[in-house]
């Protein structure tokens, strides 16, 4: 992919140059091995900085929120998705950007760069789906992958099983809300984790609050979710967090066959209703 560094820069320079937008969201080379970091440059000239390789894991359809200026993003396959997103959610115009589209052969793992990040390794959805140039030729894109194998395997747990598998995914955590803050679905005013009247969750790390924050927040991202990798990327403890959206996902798309982010002309299952909408989970 580092191939396409060359266009981007290209495509970058030419948008700011002739003023047709007035900033460029795109990655830079980070100051940590292996990982590269969001920049936002406003000079044609800083198009120079701009990189792309397997190491541009953080979705940057997550510095998009509620900008009011004419607007570049670079976007791979679920960085468009989540754009997608934004646009359904009004925080963002579709008028507002020009989506410089990235296909994409996945991110490699921050902890073992010779393998594919979880996500990657499954998806299919590698191509942009929404853009207005290409940096690339398109990727052929996946077909013969297990998206929920890992789901199936805990839902086919006892109860107790359950607990415990879920009691050790979440030993590690310390709320440092990385994961939050990387997600490009978390954009509320105030999160539930800061309100204080009421008070949903407690401030500390009690195993209680640890748990309710991740199950809501994972239930506050259904059929949204594009499973674009960024919580678990974010997370200095390396907690499997997808563990929570995946199921989410897997539900969505076998209750409604619903798949996140894939066009702007219809809203999320859990945003809409329908008469005929299934009820069998109703009791």
């Amino acid at each position: 992919m580092e191939s396409y560094i060359g266009k981007i820069r290209e495509i970058s320079e030419r948008l700011l140059s002739d003023g047709t937008v007035e900033c460029v969201v795109g990655f830079r080379k980070g100051t940590v091995a292996l990982t590269n970091e969001p920049c936002m440059i406003t000079k044609a000239e800083d198009a120079k900085d701009l990189v792309w390789d397997a190491n541009c894991r953080l979705n940057l359809a997550n510095y998009l929120t509620g900008r009011k200026e004419k607007i570049a993003v670079i976007a791979k396959g679920c960085d468009s998705r989540n754009i997608v997103n934004h646009i359904i959610e009004n925080k963002i115009s579709r008028e507002q950007l020009v989506i410089i589209g990235v296909p994409c052969k996945g991110m490699v793992d921050k902890n073992n760069p010779e393998s594919l990040q979880d996500n990657c390794a499954t998806c299919t959805h590698r191509n942009p789906v929404i853009y207005d140039e290409l940096c690339a030729d398109l990727v052929e894109e996946q077909t013969d992958v297990d998206k929920y194998e890992d789901v199936r395997a805990v839902e086919a747990m006892g109860t107790q099983e359950k607990w415990a598998f879920f009691e050790e995914l979440l030993s590690g955590c310390t709320r440092c809300y990385a994961c939050k803050n990387a997600c490009p679905l978390c954009y509320c005013p105030t999160c539930f984790v800061d309100e204080s009247r009421p008070q949903w969750v407690g401030k500390g790390t009690d195993p209680i609050d640890i748990r309710t924050y991740h199950f809501l927040r994972a239930y506050h991202c259904a059929g949204r979710c594009t499973d674009c990798g960024a919580c678990e990327s974010a997370c200095p403890q390396n907690i499997k967090v997808r563990q929570f959206t995946k199921k989410l996902e897997k539900d969505c798309n076998e209750l409604y066959g619903w798949e996140a982010g894939l066009t702007v002309d219809q809203r999320p299952p859990l945003d809409s209703f329908k008469l005929d909408d299934p009820e069998k989970f109703i009791m």
